[in-house]
């Protein structure tokens, strides 16, 4: 069960997994969880069809065990995004291992960041050969970030490592993809976090990863499809000159105490 957080910050935490026939490193995950400085008020564990004991493996360590039958990340994500009830929502992978003062961080950094609604870090790998963990890592999410940058006209989600307010949530929640198994859950949300919320990136939190994205050609190319995937969906109203524009226009708007047409909706 998670622990009783000291004083501090009177925020709700809520930590998201989505988790599919994993059980060991969803194992690994939950007891780092449990090592948390600043533990969490609720543990989500969203079960996306398991065939293994990941389910009974979130009970044992006293998470909460939502089932998601339809299958896919984006609508387990979904899933769990919608069952928590912190202020704040963590999201990582099964195969993540927290830092000690990883929640702890995020905490502080939206305490630090009033006008931040989405907080996203980075990771590194914790198997695989030593000598190309670092290399690996930093090109990986280097080249993720290169690619998709000039596609959102902002900085691009990591699932493995991100926070978010319930309220941005709340904001953007009729609007996700969830339907659609091959979608890029990360590049979706980024989506349509960055047209309406500040997306920072996380200082000082980094989380340990599998490297099983580059154990299988077939694996890392899917992945890749489901990148492209998603940003062809947005189009053609987040065809990327269309979407700087009007993210341009939203923050000048902004700056000018303007509200747009959609907060005018809202």
């Amino acid at each position: 069960m998670p622990r009783a957080t000291p004083p501090g910050p009177s925020r709700i935490v809520s930590v998201v997994i989505p988790v599919k026939d994993d059980a060991e490193h969803l194992r690994r995950c939950l007891r780092a969880l449990a090592r948390q400085t600043h533990a969490p008020d609720e543990i989500i564990v969203v079960d996306n069809g398991s065939t293994d004991a990941s389910a009974k493996v979130a009970e044992d360590a006293g998470a909460t065990v939502v089932p998601c039958a339809q299958p896919g990340v984006p609508a387990a994500s979904a899933r769990g995004y919608d069952a928590a009830s912190g202020d704040l929502i963590l999201r990582l992978d099964a195969d993540g291992v927290p830092d000690d003062t990883w929640i702890a961080g995020v905490v502080e950094a939206f305490e630090q960041h009033p006008q931040v609604s989405v907080f996203t870090g980075g990771a590194y790998f914790t198997d695989g050969p030593r000598a190309l963990r670092t290399p690996l890592a930093t090109a990986y999410l280097g080249a993720y970030a290169l690619l998709c940058a000039p596609t959102l006209g902002h900085l691009p989600l990591f699932g493995s490592n991100l926070a978010f307010r319930r309220s941005a949530w709340l904001d953007i929640r009729a609007d996700v993809e969830r339907d659609d198994p091959e979608r890029h859950d990360d590049l979706d949300l980024a989506f349509h976090f960055g047209e309406r919320h500040r997306i920072r990136r996380l200082p000082r939190t980094e989380m340990g990863i599998s490297m099983r994205p580059f154990r299988s050609g077939h694996a890392f190319t899917r992945r890749i499809a489901r990148g492209f995937r998603t940003v062809i969906a947005h189009w053609p109203e987040d065809f990327p000159p269309v979407r700087w524009v009007r993210l341009a226009l939203r923050r000048i708007l902004h700056r000018l105490g303007v509200p747009t047409p959609a907060q005018v909706a809202r």
